[in-house]
């Protein structure tokens, strides 16, 4: 293709990019400056004309409506892959675009079923490296394996480094994730690899502000389910407070769990007497621990309660007890892909983190600061 014909062509994802966050702009709902924020810093400052010329953005099948969804945003379209799988169930993978010399960005959550995800992730990094990519960077909205990040006991293995040696070992040169199971994960990759960890805590702070009329944010406290997410929480609380919100209270629940996913004791540090609560956490697995936080918050006077967790894996009979427990909302983002019973359900609602990594992916290439 000639200079003239890219020029063209880019020039085209230009003006379509253009289009699409105009037309986005007419039909979603902005009810506060805070709100406005999360989109106009992709919708307002387009990539500049070389992105379109010098990117190539592709997705496995973990999460394919997230990929679409921010290639939307970044007004350009989805590079042609076939990620499928032979007859025997190995990983068949061929790329259907030229991406030699590119920037390539891989979206691939290692979510369930975690092993397929991770090894299509695996090798369409090495698929891109001998292909001759330029800088190969993956996204993971989802890191599989960040809750077994050091050892607990003898004789197990530390999974969450050994991903990351996986994927150094594969090529990559910069992985971007989304509120990763604990900050120590970003070490377990060389200096050699960058690691983005990307908060959505501006997705779940936009919609207790949008709910206001609902949710008391006079009266508030934000709880975090157990010691490690106590930072979490902490933030959550200073983001509310400079919205203008000073009555905002912190607390945290111990727990004791007797093994993985099941938590036999629970202690909760703090006061929630008389006031809405708000349980910020990582993610919500079996929702075992969730729905017991909700009952002791619930035992110690607290009024309304609703959680925000990143990553709603809802595995087991989460669904089961989210439906049985007193909790008034569970708000997760779609970092992983919706269930067909999460459809069902009236408690739990899902938000996008698309703008925020578009975002990253424009900031990345243009050398900004994320």
């Amino acid at each position: 293709m000639c200079i003239r014909d890219r020029t063209k062509t880019a020039l085209v994802a230009s003006f379509a990019y253009a289009t699409t966050r105009f037309n986005l702009l007419k039909t979603e709902k902005q009810d506060h400056e805070f709100g406005r924020k999360l989109s106009d810093q992709v919708r307002n400052r387009p990539p500049a004309i070389e992105f379109y010329q010098n990117v190539s953005i592709f997705s496995g099948n973990s999460n394919l409506p997230l990929a679409q969804e921010i290639c939307e945003y970044l007004g350009t379209s989805l590079g042609k892959i076939s990620v499928g799988r032979f007859s025997d169930g190995e990983v068949n993978i061929q790329i259907q675009a030229n991406v030699r010399g590119k920037d390539i960005f891989i979206i691939q959550s290692t979510c369930n079923p975690v092993i397929e995800n991770l090894v299509e992730l695996l090798l369409m990094v090495s698929t891109m490296k001998r292909a001759s990519a330029g800088k190969i960077n993956v996204i993971i909205p989802y890191y599989g394996y960040s809750r077994q990040d050091r050892k607990v006991a003898p004789r197990v293995p530390i999974s969450a480094a050994d991903v990351a040696r996986l994927l150094e070992v594969m090529g990559v040169d910069r992985v971007i994730a989304v509120d990763l199971h604990c900050g120590q994960i970003q070490g377990f990759f060389g200096p050699r690899v960058p690691v983005d960890n990307l908060e959505a805590n501006m997705a779940g702070l936009t919609y207790l502000l949008d709910h206001k009329d609902k949710i008391d944010l006079n009266n508030l406290a934000i709880v975090s389910p157990d010691a490690g997410g106590v930072a979490r929480a902490k933030k959550f609380q200073d983001m509310l407070k400079n919205q203008g919100y000073n009555n905002i209270s912190l607390a945290m629940i111990i727990k004791h769990r007797g093994k993985a996913s099941q938590v036999d004791s629970m202690h909760l540090v703090g006061s929630v007497e008389n006031q809405d609560v708000v349980i910020v956490d990582d993610m919500v697995d079996t929702a075992g621990t969730l729905c017991k936080a909700v009952e002791e918050l619930k035992n110690n006077g607290a009024k309304n309660i609703y959680a925000f967790a990143t990553h709603g894996l809802f595995s087991g009979n989460a669904f089961e007890r989210i439906q049985k427990s007193s909790i008034e909302k569970i708000v997760v983002t779609n970092t992983i892909p919706i269930r067909d019973q999460e459809e069902k359900s009236e408690k739990i609602v899902r938000l996008s983190v698309a703008p925020i990594l578009a975002e990253a992916i424009r900031r990345i290439q243009e050398k900004e600061s994320i």
